[in-house]
């Protein structure tokens, strides 16, 4: 009996039934009809970006910056790596779309339509239960946003951007753009140009925010780009966990997302930095995020890539002061039409510096799950400590996974390691899983949560429950 069931279970696994496996997105694939105030025509021009600056009633010097970064990103080349973005026509995409909805920080003022889809997605549930502040953004504006009364009087500034551009005008200038230039890239420049909507937060010296701020960012329109500009400035001694969530429903034209976040931790403060990426299979992400460490400061990124067509994204880490410590944990999804280009990069400038690296992928459907990592150890950063560590699992024949990990060393006093595995699910482990009572579906699911446990259990569940939710709802749809 046990051959016969061993020999079927091998048919199985071999045969369509292992590549023919469904995806039901469904429950996040809401429309809200809402109303829209304004939208610029689709295309880059300069008379499109004055048109957002006047739109948004912005200062001059902000109106600068965007005309500068056009002229720079109508010079710069496309990638020379990553994911193949030829489909990608910018003359078809319409850069900002502002909602009929006035911005408020009382949750029963969003209109109905807006807090439908965010109620299916669970925000007001999330902010009641598990945190200290919530922004969400619906299109190219923030609808909504909110902080708790007793961490305002600690002097935590947690604002959407706009309104940040307009009352800490001095303090926003400071630091926008000022880690992600206009030049540094392409899409960075594209960024500068017809950004709009983002968090800015400041926590004060010494302030340790006792729950996590979150995020959401929501695209409804079809052949729409968001860009929403995250900046986060920890100061010295201050700890804050930051969540955000990404999330459109699907159309049959591209969408584009180029967001950018910046994140600036001060001698001896912490920041956790966790992104759960849900884009609709018609999203181009194009994204950057980026920080900066001083003295004895710690850095932990925690993403969960689980939407978009393509993707391209590879936070980075600059450990620029003396025992400076980042982490990066990072799970990856490949379905059916993905292509996942994600990474990490970290750059030890200073001695004492450490940091480790945890990048794990899925592919199934014949998605390209392909890790690109850099890891560079100045000649000054002696003494630094690194791990890289990189797996693979692939659910079938169709499917691919790479990895590029780049490791650079300029001086003889550090210790590196790395470690890559890439591999199948086995059909011994199929078979005995199969032995003992469970489905095919039930074995696979088994199978893979066992190999992101190790990500996931890092993160506490009431600071994690969005990652959690997702996680189990793409893999749970597309092995069953």
């Amino acid at each position: 009996m046990q051959m016969k069931l061993k020999k079927k279970v091998i048919q199985l696994l071999r045969g369509d039934e292992m590549n023919n496996l469904e995806f039901n997105d469904d429950k996040f694939n809401y429309i809200a009809d809402i109303e829209i105030e304004y939208k610029t025509l689709p295309g880059l021009t300069k008379e499109v970006i004055e048109e957002i600056s006047d739109v948004k009633n912005e200062p001059e010097w902000m109106k600068e910056l965007r005309i500068k970064s056009l002229k720079i990103f109508q010079t710069w080349h496309d990638p020379r790596f990553g994911v193949d973005i030829s489909e990608l026509d910018l003359n078809k995409i319409i850069p900002y779309i502002k909602p009929k909805a006035k911005k408020t920080a009382t949750w029963e003022e969003v209109p109905e339509e807006i807090k439908n889809a965010f109620d299916k997605l669970g925000i007001p549930e999330a902010e009641r239960k598990y945190f200290a502040g919530v922004g969400a953004q619906f299109d190219s504006e923030i609808v909504y946003q909110n902080i708790k009364t007793e961490l305002q009087k600690l002097g935590i500034i947690f604002l959407d951007m706009e309104t940040a551009v307009k009352e800490y005008p001095d303090l926003v200038k400071e630091y926008f753009m000022k880690l992600v230039p206009p030049h540094d890239h392409k899409f960075a420049a594209l960024h500068g140009a017809i950004w709009s909507g983002g968090t800015f937060l400041y926590v004060p010296k010494g302030v340790k925010v006792p729950l996590p701020l979150q995020a959401y960012f929501l695209m409804s329109n079809p052949g729409m780009s968001q860009l929403e500009h995250t900046i986060i400035v920890a100061d010295e001694g201050s700890e804050v966990t930051f969540i955000e969530g990404c999330s459109a429903p699907r159309y049959n034209v591209i969408n584009l997302h180029t967001g950018m976040v910046e994140i600036y931790v001060k001698k001896d403060a912490k920041v956790k930095y966790m992104t759960i990426q849900n884009w609709s299979k018609n999203t181009y992400n194009l994204n950057t995020k980026r920080a900066i460490i001083e003295e004895n400061g710690v850095m932990s990124w925690v993403s969960g890539s689980l939407g978009s067509m393509k993707t391209m994204l590879y936070p980075m880490t600059i450990l620029k002061g003396k025992g400076a410590k980042s982490e990066s944990l990072g799970i990856t999804y490949a379905g059916p039409g993905q292509h996942m280009d994600t990474g990490s990069k970290v750059v030890h400038l200073a001695p004492y510096t450490s940091s480790t690296i945890d990048a794990r992928s899925i592919s199934v459907g014949g998605g390209w799950a392909f890790y690109r990592g850099l890891l560079r150890i100045g000649k000054d950063a002696e003494k630094s400590k690194s791990h890289v560590q990189c797996s693979a699992l692939m659910l079938d024949n169709k499917s691919k996974s790479d990895t590029v990990p780049i490791i650079e060393v300029y001086n003889s006093n550090s210790d590196i390691g790395h470690e890559a595995r890439i591999g199948r699910i086995k059909d011994d482990q199929i078979f005995y899983l199969m032995s003992r009572g469970l489905t095919e579906a039930e074995a696979k699911s088994l199978i893979v949560k066992g190999f992101i446990e190790p990500i996931v259990k890092s993160l506490p569940f009431e600071y994690a429950v969005e990652l959690n939710r997702l996680i189990e709802m793409e893999i749970e749809s597309s092995i069953g």
